[in-house]
C-alpha cells in the first residue's frame, strides 16, 4: 500500500487553506452598481452580526444565547431488555431551537429492532434522539425507549448527556449529563 509522504500533503492543505480563507459565503455578497461597466458585480461584505444589549451600535459584539438543557429520567433492565425513559427540559434564559440527546450503553442492542420516531443508531451501542425546540421554562420533551440487548448482562451502564442544543451554551451542563448503573432487577433507576 502506497502511503503519501508528508510533503505531499502540505501544499494541499496550503491550498485548501487559502481557499477556504478566500470564498465569500453567498449570503455576505451585495450587488454593487459599476456606471457603464455592464451588469452589477458582487464584492464581499461583512455579515452583520447580532449585538449584545446595551453595546455600543459600533461595536459588534457577538451574542451566544445561553439555556440550561436538562435530562431526567429512569432506567430498567430485565433479561435481555432495557427500557429507558427521558425527560429533556429547559430551563432558559433563552429558547433552543433544536436539540440531540446522547444515549450510551456499555452492551450493545440487538442489531435489528425498531427505534422510536426520531431517534437513530449513532454506533454499534449508542443512539441519537431529537427533542425538537425547547422553550425556555416550556414543557419537557419525552423519549421512550425500549432496547432488547444482545447478551443477558447482570447490569448495564447508560450514559445520557447532550450532543447539540442548538448553538445555545449551557453554563450548568452537569444536569444534562449523567452515568446510571442499572443492575438486572427491572427495577427504575433514576437519574
Amino acid at each position: 500500500m502506497l502511503t503519501p509522504s508528508r510533503r505531499l500533503l502540505t501544499p494541499l492543505s496550503v491550498a485548501l487553506a487559502v481557499a477556504a480563507a478566500t470564498t465569500v459565503p453567498a449570503a455576505t455578497a451585495v450587488p454593487v452598481p459599476v456606471p457603464d461597466a455592464g451588469p452589477a458585480r458582487f464584492e464581499a461584505a461583512a455579515p452583520a452580526a447580532p449585538t449584545a444589549p446595551g453595546a455600543a451600535s459600533g461595536s459588534a459584539v457577538p451574542v451566544v444565547p445561553e439555556a440550561d438543557v436538562s435530562h431526567h429520567g429512569n432506567v430498567s433492565l430485565w433479561g435481555d431488555r432495557l427500557e429507558i425513559r427521558l425527560r429533556t427540559a429547559n430551563r432558559g434564559p433563552a429558547d433552543v431551537p433544536a436539540s440531540t440527546v446522547r444515549l450510551r450503553f456499555s452492551e450493545p442492542p440487538a442489531v435489528r429492532q425498531q427505534l422510536p420516531p426520531g431517534c437513530l443508531w449513532g454506533g454499534r451501542a449508542a443512539v441519537l434522539c431529537e427533542t425538537g425546540a425547547l422553550a425556555a421554562g416550556g414543557q419537557a420533551r419525552r423519549t421512550a425507549l425500549d432496547l432488547r440487548l444482545v447478551n443477558r448482562p447482570a447490569e448495564v451502564v447508560v450514559r445520557v448527556d447532550t450532543l447539540w442544543s442548538g448553538g445555545a451554551h449551557d453554563a450548568e451542563s452537569a444536569n444534562d449529563a449523567h452515568t446510571v448503573l442499572a443492575p438486572s432487577t427491572g427495577d427504575a433507576y433514576a437519574f
